[in-house]
C-alpha cells in the first residue's frame, strides 16, 4: 500500500515539476508583440494611453491569459462592444480604428483559438500603428514573483543541474510567468496557488489506465480537480445498524454478521448461476444472494466477519438481501456502514470503483483547495470552507454535514451567478440613451384614442415604461403577464413615445403567424384608431415577405421614412440597416438565442429594449436568472375577460370531452385539441397528434373539418394552417405544442390536451391562454396518460385557479427551472450542480453578500479578490448567456 502512495505522489510531483516549466517558458504575447510595433516617437514622449484603449488592453490580455476561449467578457469578447464604442468616441479615438474593433469582435466568436490569437494581434498591431502609445508597456507592471519551487528541492533533477539553461542577456526583458492551462469544469481557486495536480490528468491516480480515463471523460472528468467537482447525484444512508431479528421488508439497511456458509448452483440450465451466502449476528440469520458472482467463493470465507449494506426483500416467505453491498468489517467503510454516495456512471465505470477513485482524491485535495470566497463573505453568510464542503459533499460523516456542504456550494452558484446579472446590468447601464420625455396631457391624449380602459396593472407597467424612456439610460425591461393580459397595447404605447421623436422603432415574433397579428395590432392602435402614423409607416418584414417588398421596406429603413417594423428574424439580416433605430420589443424573448437578440441590439445606437413573456417567472428566478432586468408584472385581465373553466377528466371520460368540443362547434366556435407527441412511439406511453388525427377526422368528427399542425411541417404550412383556423375554414385544430405562441382566435372556446400529465403547469397555462380570449364562456379540458392519484393531483392545481404565478410557483417545486429558461441562459440547467433555484433563503442570502461586494468592487479588481474573480470567471466561462 505504501509502496502505491509512492508512486502516485512520484507522478504527481513529475506532472508539477514538468508543468511549472512549460508554464515559465510561455512568452506574454502582448508585451513580446507591443515591443516590436514601431513608434515614431521617443520613448519617453509618448503620451499616455487613452482610456478606452487601456480598457481594451486589459481585456486582450486577460483573453489570452484565459487561452482564447471567450471569457474575458461574459457573454463573449464582443460584448464589451455595448460599452466601449460610446467610450472610444467620448475619447477621440479614430473612427477607423473604432470601426477595425468593431469589424474584428464581432466575427471573433467563430474563429478557432488559433484565429483568435492572429485577429487580436492584428488588431492591436493596427492600433499601435495610429497610437504609439499603444506599444509602449505600462510602468506599473512589473512581472509576477516566481513561487518557490518546492518539488524541485524534494525531487532534484541531475539534469538540470548538469546541463543548466543559458541566461538570458541583461538587456532583454524577462517574460512573466503565464498560468498553467485550466479545466474549464474545474471551479477551484486561483492557479498560482491552487496545487498544479489538480489539473493533473486522471492516469495519475493508482488503477487509472488510459482505458478507464477515456471513460470518465464521458462523464466530464478530465482532471483531478474536475473529480472535485463531480458531484454524487444521491446518496444511501446506511448509518443505522440493525439486529437481523429486527429487520423488516422494504428496509434499506446495513447489518454486521459472520459467514455462516457459501455455495454457489447453475440456473437458467447452467447458463447462469447464483450464489447464496448465509451469515448471522446471534439474533438471527439473513440468506444473501448474488448472480454471475462465482468468485464469491474464494473471497467469502466461513467465519470471517462482514459489513452488509442493502434493501430487505422477501422470498418464499423468507427476509433476503438480494445483490447487496459488502466489505469486510476491517476495511475502511466507504461502501457500507455510512452514508453512501451513488454516482452517475457511463458504460465501463462501476460504482464501487468510481467511489473508491473519488475516496483517493478527496481525502488528498480537497483539504488544499484555496477557499476563493473571502472570509468576511463566508463567515457572513455562515458556510463552511470550500475544502469542508468537498470532502462532504462525497463522503459525509452526517446528514447535518452533508446539508452544510450543499448550502455553501449551492451558495456559490448563486454568489457567481448574481455577480453576473449585476455586471452585465451595470454595463448595460454605463452607457448613455437618448432620453424620450413625454408630458402627462400627451401620453392621456394617446390613452383617449384607445377603445378601451387599461387595467391598474397595465398602468403601472406603461409608467415603469415611461420612467426608463426619460432616464437617459437604455431600457432593459421584462415585461412578463399572463396571455391575453395587454402587454402588446402597453408596447404599442411605449413604441408611439419613441416614433413621436422622429426615431424608429423595431418589432421582432418568434413566428411568421405573430409577426402578423402584431403588425395588425401596431396598425389599428397607432394608425386607424389614433393617426399617429399613416399605415405606409408600419411595415411587415418576414421570410414570405416579396423580394421586392423587401427591398422597399429595406429603403423605407435606411432613409427612415418607415417608423416601425414588425418581424421574424429576418429582421436581424445584414441587408436590414436602419437609420435611427431606438426602441427594440422583443416578444417570447426566451426563444430567441443570444446572438440574435444581440445581433438586432447592435443595429441601432444602444437602443431602448423592452421584452415580453406570456410564461410567469416565480420570484426566486426573477431575483437570479434574471435579477439584471426590470421587471413589470402585468396581472390582471382586461374587463369582460371570463376565467377559463378547466376540469380534469380520466382517460375512459374522453367521450366527455368530444361531446363538449362537439357542443361548442354546432353553437359556431372553434376547438383545439393539442398532444404532447407528433407520432407514436415504442419508448413514450402517450398518445400523438398525427395518429389520431386520421381517427378524429374519420371517425368521430367525421362531419366536421379538422386541419393539423406539427413542428415538422415547413414554416409556410404552418402559418398557411393556423391561417385557414383563424379563418374559420377548420373547426377544430389537432395539433402539437406548436400553438403554445400562435395566432389569437377569439373564436375558439375549447381546449383539450391529450397527455397532460407530460406538461408542466406553466407550460398548460401557456396552452390554455389560446382560448378565452372573448367574451364567451370557455373551457379546459385535461387528460392525462393514465389515472395516478400524485399526478392528477399536481394537475388539479389547474383547475383552481388561473393564475400563472401560483402555477409558475408551483411548477418550479415539482419540475425545477428548465421550464422557464428556454435558450436564455445558455448552460445554466447544467452550471447550477448544487443550487436549489427553489430555495428564496439561500438565494437570498447569496444575493444580499453578492450587493454589498458589487458596491464595493463590481468588477473584483481588487487584490484581495484575485482568487474570487478567478473562480467567477470559470462559472460564467461554462454557463455564458446574454441576460437581455
Amino acid at each position: 500500500m505504501h509502496a502505491k502512495v509512492a508512486t502516485w505522489d512520484c507522478k504527481i510531483s513529475r506532472f508539477c515539476l514538468e508543468s511549472q516549466e512549460t508554464f515559465e517558458s510561455t512568452p506574454d504575447m502582448f508585451y513580446m508583440h507591443t515591443f516590436l510595433a514601431r513608434n515614431s516617437l521617443p520613448h519617453d514622449k509618448i503620451a499616455p494611453m487613452q482610456p478606452s484603449l487601456e480598457k481594451l488592453r486589459k481585456f486582450f490580455r486577460l483573453e489570452h491569459e484565459n487561452g482564447y476561449i471567450d471569457t474575458a467578457i461574459i457573454g463573449g469578447l464582443a460584448k464589451m462592444l455595448d460599452f466601449w464604442e460610446g467610450e472610444a468616441r467620448t475619447d477621440g479615438i479614430a473612427e477607423e480604428v473604432i470601426q477595425a474593433v468593431i469589424s474584428r469582435l464581432r466575427s471573433y466568436e467563430k474563429l478557432s483559438p488559433e484565429g483568435r490569437a492572429e485577429s487580436l494581434k492584428g488588431l492591436w498591431k493596427r492600433i499601435a500603428e495610429t497610437y504609439p502609445e499603444a506599444g509602449q508597456k505600462p510602468k506599473t507592471q512589473t512581472p509576477a514573483p516566481r513561487p518557490p519551487r518546492q518539488v524541485e528541492k524534494e525531487t532534484p533533477t541531475p539534469k538540470v543541474e548538469s546541463a543548466p539553461a543559458p541566461r538570458p542577456a541583461p538587456q532583454q526583458p524577462k517574460p512573466r510567468p503565464v498560468p498553467p492551462p485550466r479545466s474549464e469544469s474545474f471551479a477551484g481557486a486561483k492557479t498560482s496557488q491552487t496545487p498544479a495536480a489538480l489539473n493533473a490528468e486522471l492516469t495519475v491516480l493508482n488503477g487509472v489506465g488510459i482505458a478507464n480515463a477515456k471513460s470518465l471523460e464521458k462523464l466530464g472528468m478530465k482532471t483531478l480537480g474536475d473529480m472535485l467537482y463531480y458531484f454524487p447525484r444521491r446518496y444511501e444512508d446506511y448509518t443505522q445498524l440493525k439486529p437481523i431479528k429486527s429487520l423488516m421488508y422494504g428496509e434499506v439497511v446495513t447489518i454486521i454478521g459472520t459467514v455462516q456458509s457459501v455455495h454457489s448452483r447453475p440456473i437458467k440450465g447452467g447458463k447462469s448461476s447464483m450464489q447464496e451466502v448465509i451469515i448471522s449476528d446471534g439474533t438471527g440469520a439473513l440468506r444473501l444472494s448474488f448472480f454471475n458472482n462465482p468468485w464469491l467463493i474464494n473471497k467469502l470465507k466461513s467465519g470471517s466477519a462482514i459489513s452488509v449494506s442493502g434493501k430487505i426483500d422477501q422470498y418464499l416467505g423468507r427476509l433476503v438481501m438480494n445483490a447487496p453491498d459488502f466489505e469486510d468489517i476491517e476495511m475502511e467503510n466507504l461502501h457500507t456502514n455510512r452514508i453512501v454516495p451513488i454516482y452517475s456512471l457511463t458504460e465501463n465505470i462501476a460504482q464501487k470503483w468510481l467511489r473508491k477513485q473519488m475516496s483517493q482524491v478527496t481525502s488528498h485535495w480537497a483539504p488544499a483547495v484555496v477557499d476563493a470566497l473571502p472570509d468576511s463573505i463566508r463567515l457572513a453568510a455562515r458556510l463552511v470552507s470550500i475544502g469542508e464542503a468537498l470532502t462532504q459533499i462525497h463522503f459525509p460523516s452526517s446528514q447535518d454535514r452533508l446539508k452544510l456542504a450543499r448550502e455553501r456550494l449551492g451558495f456559490d452558484e448563486i454568489f457567481y451567478l448574481q455577480m453576473g446579472v449585476l455586471q452585465q446590468k451595470r454595463d448595460w447601464k454605463s452607457v448613455d440613451g437618448r432620453r424620450f420625455p413625454v408630458s402627462d396631457e400627451w401620453m392621456q391624449s394617446r390613452l383617449a384614442t384607445l377603445p378601451f380602459d387599461l387595467t391598474p396593472a397595465q398602468q403601472t407597467a406603461l409608467a415603469d415604461i415611461r420612467a426608463d424612456l426619460d432616464s437617459g439610460k437604455p431600457m432593459n425591461r421584462l415585461v412578463q403577464g399572463d396571455v391575453g393580459s395587454g402587454k402588446t397595447v402597453v408596447a404599442a404605447l411605449g413604441t408611439s413615445i419613441v416614433i413621436g421623436a422622429g426615431a424608429q422603432a423595431a418589432i421582432m415574433a418568434p413566428t411568421s403567424i405573430l409577426a402578423e397579428q402584431h403588425h395588425r395590432s401596431f396598425v389599428n392602435l397607432l394608425a386607424r384608431e389614433s393617426g399617429i402614423l399613416n399605415e405606409s409607416e408600419i411595415r411587415l418584414l418576414v421570410g414570405s415577405t416579396p423580394e421586392s417588398e423587401k427591398e422597399d421596406i429595406r429603403l423605407g429603413l435606411m432613409d427612415g421614412t418607415i417608423k416601425i417594423v414588425i418581424g421574424t428574424h429576418a429582421l436581424i439580416e445584414d441587408p436590414v440597416v436602419f437609420k435611427d433605430l431606438q426602441f427594440i420589443v422583443i416578444d417570447e424573448q426566451h426563444r430567441f438565442g443570444v446572438e440574435q437578440r444581440a445581433a438586432l441590439r447592435n443595429k441601432g445606437s444602444n437602443p431602448h429594449l423592452l421584452v415580453m413573456t406570456a410564461t410567469p417567472i416565480p420570484r426566486s428566478l426573477a431575483l437570479t436568472v434574471f435579477g439584471d432586468l426590470d421587471i413589470s408584472v402585468i396581472d390582471q385581465l382586461p374587463t369582460g375577460r371570463q376565467p377559463i373553466n378547466t376540469y380534469v377528466l380520466r382517460p375512459q371520460e374522453r367521450e366527455r370531452a368530444f361531446t363538449v368540443i362537439r357542443g361548442q362547434v354546432q353553437h359556431g366556435k372553434q376547438a383545439f385539441i393539442v398532444y404532447p407527441l407528433i407520432d407514436e412511439s415504442e419508448k413514450i406511453e402517450a398518445r400523438a397528434a398525427v395518429d389520431d388525427f386520421e381517427k378524429l377526422s374519420h371517425e368521430i368528427f367525421a362531419d366536421l373539418k379538422l386541419g393539423l399542425l406539427h413542428g415538422r411541417m415547413k414554416p409556410a404550412e404552418k402559418d398557411e394552417v393556423m391561417t385557414k383556423f383563424r379563418d374559420k375554414e377548420f373547426d377544430i385544430l389537432v395539433s402539437t405544442t406548436v400553438v403554445e405562441v400562435g395566432v389569437d382566435v377569439p373564436n375558439s372556446t375549447v381546449m383539450l390536451i391529450e397527455g397532460a400529465d407530460r406538461f408542466g403547469l406553466a407550460q398548460l397555462h401557456q396552452l390554455r391562454g389560446r382560448v378565452g380570449r372573448g367574451s364567451d364562456q370557455s373551457f379546459c379540458l385535461l387528460i392525462p396518460t393514465r389515472e395516478d392519484a400524485a399526478e392528477n393531483e399536481r394537475l388539479q392545481a389547474m383547475s383552481q385557479t388561473n393564475s400563472g404565478f401560483e402555477l409558475a410557483d408551483l411548477d418550479l417545486k415539482t419540475r425545477g427551472p428548465g421550464e422557464f429558461l428556454g435558450t436564455r441562459q445558455a448552460g445554466f440547467a447544467t452550471t447550477l450542480k448544487m443550487a436549489n433555484i427553489t430555495d428564496v433563503k439561500l438565494i437570498e442570502k447569496a444575493r444580499e453578500q453578492a450587493q454589498s461586494l458589487f458596491d464595493r468592487d463590481p468588477y473584483l479588481e481588487q487584490s484581495e479578490h484575485a482568487l474570487l474573480k478567478e473562480a467567477f470567471e470559470r462559472f460564467w466561462g461554462k454557463g455564458k448567456g446574454d441576460v437581455s
